[in-house]
């Protein structure tokens, strides 16, 4: 089965690297990185994670999610490392197509792209990004990105990003390109992911969301000429419960990314993960 491990917060008392080698060791397949570059003191923003909206402090310590798969794919071979997810509206996206290419590069090819815009409004402007048009912005800084990727000279010129031809390098290992992989629940995320991605990673989702929605993603694909089978849908966040797992994947997911408590130390959180492994995978 196709089960993933996020990493939780806070996501630097155990070393991601000793997450990743123990992770690959019991068969899971994937290891994911969340990120929030900072976490405003004073805000106005609601947590949609919780009924009260408060936010909570674990919010201001995560780590960066290019650094931490960097070290966790020089202790793994086969193990898939995904942003679970990068905040591309925060993002400078000629930068952030080199960190991703060079990361694909020197894995082999097993980078994840999964990307989102944010539900911190304080956040997104003092990094730079245009809340109210974020996920206007997200494609247009993912379609600069898709140039530098594929091209060996790219030139960008739209409302949020504008530059002459350049050169980038290196290029990923997957061709075209790592796969773009939308996350959220945003009312036309699946339409964004048949025009312009290659996957969806909701959050907090049940099986009977994910197949209709696998339904609807298969129909509209291919009346845009795509392969529904190549659209993936990664149910992120998910207990450690099999039977769930199982409902998942029948419902037509393609993977399951379980979140495991936090741990304070390497063998607590390699004790954690025998326990996921032993209940999910075995």
């Amino acid at each position: 089965m196709n089960v993933g491990i996020s990493v939780p917060l806070p996501a630097y008392d155990v070393d991601v690297a000793s997450i990743a080698k123990t992770a690959e060791a019991l068969g899971f397949e994937s290891l994911w990185c969340a990120e929030h570059p900072i976490m405003p003191v004073d805000s106005k923003s609601r947590f949609p994670g919780s009924a009260d909206g408060v936010i909570p402090e674990s919010y201001s310590h995560f780590v960066d999610p290019f650094v931490a798969l960097a070290r966790a794919s020089g202790v793994t071979r086969t193990l898939k490392l995904g942003t679970g997810i990068t905040l591309v509206p925060e993002r400078n996206p000629l930068l952030l197509a080199k960190e991703i290419s060079t990361l694909d590069l020197f894995s082999g090819g097993r980078f994840l792209f999964g990307i989102g815009t944010g539900w911190h409004r304080e956040e997104t402007t003092i990094m730079g990004g245009d809340f109210d048009h974020r996920w206007s912005q997200a494609r247009e800084a993912v379609l600069v990105m898709k140039e530098l990727w594929t091209k060996q000279e790219a030139e960008f010129h739209g409302k949020y990003y504008d530059f002459p031809p350049v050169r980038s390098y290196p290029k990923p290992a997957q061709k075209p390109h790592p796969p773009v992989i939308l996350g959220g629940h945003a009312k036309n995320v699946l339409e964004r992911v048949v025009e312009w991605g290659d996957g969806w990673l909701p959050n907090r989702a049940t099986p009977a969301e994910v197949e209709m929605s696998r339904n609807k993603l298969g129909a509209m694909a291919k009346q845009a000429g795509r392969d529904p089978a190549k659209i993936t849908i990664s149910a992120f966040g998910q207990p450690a419960d099999r039977d769930l797992v199982r409902r998942f994947l029948d419902a037509g997911a393609t993977r399951v990314i379980i979140r495991p408590a936090a741990a304070k130390t390497e063998q607590e959180m390699q004790k954690a993960l025998e326990d996921i492994a032993r209940t999910v995978l075995h």
